[in-house]
């Protein structure tokens, strides 16, 4: 049968071609392999029907579809680069990373538009309030600070949208080039002062030691000195104390020879003749002597010191 020329069971063929093409299409669509850590959202006519996990499913042809593939697996997130006026009204340009993964994939699709976006512009305002109350050189050292407020305010907004944020890092704090360089000035300037208390420190310590050492040199000296003068002083004393005693034990013997028998007469004789030297020495030149007038008169000494003559 043709009508004006062209054949209508050819095209009624197409026409079955083309659908049995789809059905077999939809067919093969309707089979569905999900990945491990991956969830797959089916709707029915529309409307939300199930999740389905890992593992194999079919799907009613033309009736239900796969509305949203979420990956499971924990993902990150650049954070652009933003300016942001600390509270000492400096700008600095900040960026980081956010680490989440979806923890429930109906939220995650119904729950906010696209929550990648989301997480994106809440770091950004979170890291700018921040920012906000900490003057410039606070900003580098509370860095746990901003990334803990970020991740709980993330933390909080992902309960709704299906998503859980895990940790915000901040990679840059970029200043403007004059703070830069003012801060590299200042770092430069630490460093020197550093530098000149250490020496001072140093040279401090140093005087101390040398005071120290001639200090210990001295004390060392006098108790050296105070020991020798005790020696000295000791050995003297004991001089003394020897020559006392042989003196003693001289003059004892003496007297014992003394009181003997001839005993006078011998000492007289020993006198005697150390005073006929003493007498030669005054015929030296030069001797100028002022004597009594009876020095000549040996007999007389001795009897005024108590040596008479046995003899007599």
């Amino acid at each position: 049968m043709s009508i004006n020329g062209i054949d209508t069971d050819f095209i009624v063929m197409v026409i079955w071609g083309v659908i049995f093409a789809i059905f077999v299409l939809k067919l093969f669509q309707s089979i569905r392999l999900v990945p491990t850590k991956s969830a797959y959202i089916v709707e029915r006519l529309g409307k939300y029907h199930s999740t389905l996990d890992a593992g194999f499913h079919t799907l009613i042809p033309f009736v239900d579809k796969v509305a949203y593939i979420h990956d499971l697996k924990e993902e990150t997130i650049d954070v652009p680069p933003q300016e942001c006026f600390s509270s000492d009204e400096v700008n600095v340009e900040v960026d980081g990373v956010i680490y989440i993964s979806v923890t429930d994939p109906v939220k995650a699709s119904y729950g906010i538009t696209d929550y990648r976006y989301a997480a994106i512009q809440l770091a950004q305002t979170t890291t700018r309030s921040v920012i906000g109350t900490l003057d410039l050189d606070r900003t580098f050292e509370e860095r746990d600070l901003i990334s803990a407020k970020v991740v709980e305010v993330l933390d909080e907004a992902g309960s709704m949208w299906g998503m859980r944020v895990h940790r915000y890092e901040i990679k840059n704090i970029t200043p403007p080039e004059t703070v830069k360089n003012a801060m590299e000035m200042q770092v430069n300037a630490e460093r020197e002062r550093r530098a000149l208390l250490a020496k001072s420190e140093g040279d401090k310590q140093s005087k101390i030691n040398r005071s120290e050492g001639v200090m210990a040199e001295t004390i060392n000296r006098s108790e050296g000195e105070m020991q020798r003068r005790i020696n000295e002083a000791e050995g003297k004393a004991q001089e003394i104390l020897t020559l006392a005693k042989a003196t003693s034990e001289s003059i004892e013997r003496l007297a014992v020879v003394i009181s003997s028998e001839g005993g006078q007469s011998a000492l007289r004789m020993q006198l005697g003749e150390q005073y006929m030297k003493q007498l030669d020495g005054l015929s030296k030149k030069d001797s100028r002597i002022v004597l009594p007038g009876n020095l000549v008169n040996f007999e007389y000494w001795m009897d005024s010191i108590g040596l008479k003559d046995d003899k007599k």
